[in-house]
């Protein structure tokens, strides 16, 4: 496929439009200090190859009938959800005692419980951090469905740059396992690309470090170049390409924000709420669909929440907790955890995370139908007798189910 590569300065919004990208040097430090605690309340990322994880773009209508949110959740009582009350209100005082904003808890597209609080409500807005890039992936699988792009496929047909080079054969599917094999160093990726006034450029710039599917490493820059693959793809802004056909569709009240030449920040800096974060949550949880409308096709929803052998704690710019070789974030010091066995102990090996830093979450139960999201400051107040609070909410919210 033919691709023209446009120049930075006609890439993205006109300027008027723009959100423009916050980012403060107190934020720029705690990212430096939490890179790696990513891995137990933020990002990972698991790789495979193309054969095992890609999916076709025909996609069959729905065939159950499930309960969604309209304008509003409709409110149950715990009672009513089967979910235990007592583990309920543990997981409220916890999530206060973490300094959290908001804590969204829902069973079967049904509310079970909502706490806000420091003077926020439903509607308040917080940076989302890497959760944003889950919803990077949802709009990649979008545009695979639509048959706009097709995963397995060089993302050099979108990136001329890298036609003729060491990139040439990276596929689309790489940049979303995070095996890219693409540049990475701590200082390159969270300051110098992130003070970048065209990110976007200074992401595609970069060489290339292992051959494609190789090495998993938890590459922001490398996620960032998907802004390029989806709009010379779709021919639309990535936040206008989520607005028509994610956030509207689900009633998600979100915006991606844009750096200084108006392009949309993949990896960082979607703007939303709790609500809005348990919405995208629950349609991960129900295969793709949305109120009898088939958002994103359940067999890339299925690929996006399967690991891949480099990493078992990751799918497609999601976080996952399967048994096996896991990797975590590279650290400002270079370094990397990685082990086997499960990555997170004491929480279900089902779950998915939409995970960003400082505890931005939306974790999925298929088994159980819940899911909860949580909200709080860049990094969580430290609970006595709690090493991690969003790991022990994790855990509580398995315990949720009356009968488990």
């Amino acid at each position: 496929m033919e691709a023209t590569h446009r120049s930075p300065h006609t890439r993205g919004r006109p300027a008027h439009h723009r959100r423009r990208l916050l980012i403060a040097p107190a934020v720029l430090a705690a990212l430096a200090l939490l890179a790696a605690a990513c891995n137990s309340g933020g990002d990972s990322d698991s790789t495979g190859s193309s054969d095992e994880k890609s999916t076709p773009a025909d996609q069959p209508g729905a065939t159950e009938e499930y309960v969604y949110p309209g304008a509003t959740w409709t409110e149950v009582t715990p009672e009513e959800a089967d979910v235990d009350p007592a583990v309920l209100q543990e997981m409220a005082e916890l999530a206060k005692a973490a300094g959290s904003t908001c804590l969204v808890v829902t069973r079967d597209g049904e509310l079970v419980g909502e706490w806000y609080w420091d003077d926020t409500d439903a509607s308040t807005p917080r940076e989302l951090f890497s959760a944003t890039k889950s919803i990077t992936a949802a709009l990649v699988g979008i545009a695979h469905d639509r048959g706009e792009l097709d995963i397995t496929e060089p993302a050099s047909d979108y990136i001329t740059e890298w036609q003729g080079t060491d990139s040439e054969d990276v596929t689309i599917e790489n940049l979303l396992s995070n095996d890219s094999g693409r540049y990475w160093d701590f200082t390159t990726d969270y300051i110098e690309m992130t003070n970048a006034d065209d990110m976007t450029q200074f992401a595609i710039d970069l060489d290339q470090q292992f051959p494609p599917g190789t090495e998993w490493e938890y590459n922001n820059a490398a996620i960032q170049t998907l802004d390029e693959v989806l709009e010379q793809a779709t021919g639309m802004n990535p936040g206008e390409y989520a607005q028509q056909y994610l956030f509207g569709p689900t009633g998600m009240d979100a915006e991606f924000g844009y750096d200084e030449v108006g392009n949309a920040v993949m990896y960082f800096n979607v703007s939303s709420n709790c609500e809005s974060l348990a919405r995208f949550g629950y349609l991960w949880l129900r295969d793709g669909e949305w109120d009898g409308e088939q958002v994103v096709s359940s067999e890339y929803v299925e690929a996006s929440v399967t690991p891949t052998p480099t990493n078992s704690q990751y799918g497609y710019l999601i976080w996952l907790n399967r048994p096996g070789h896991w990797v975590g974030a590279g650290r400002s010091d270079n370094t990397k955890d990685e082990g086997d066995g499960i990555p997170t102990e004491g929480v279900p090996e089902d779950i998915f995370r939409v995970s960003g830093l400082g505890g931005q979450v939306s974790v999925g139960y298929p088994s159980s139908g819940i899911v909860f999201s949580r909200m709080g400051p860049t990094s969580p107040t430290p609970v006595p007798g709690v090493p991690d609070p969003v790991t022990e909410l994790q855990r509580l919210a398995a315990e949720l189910p009356v009968g488990n």
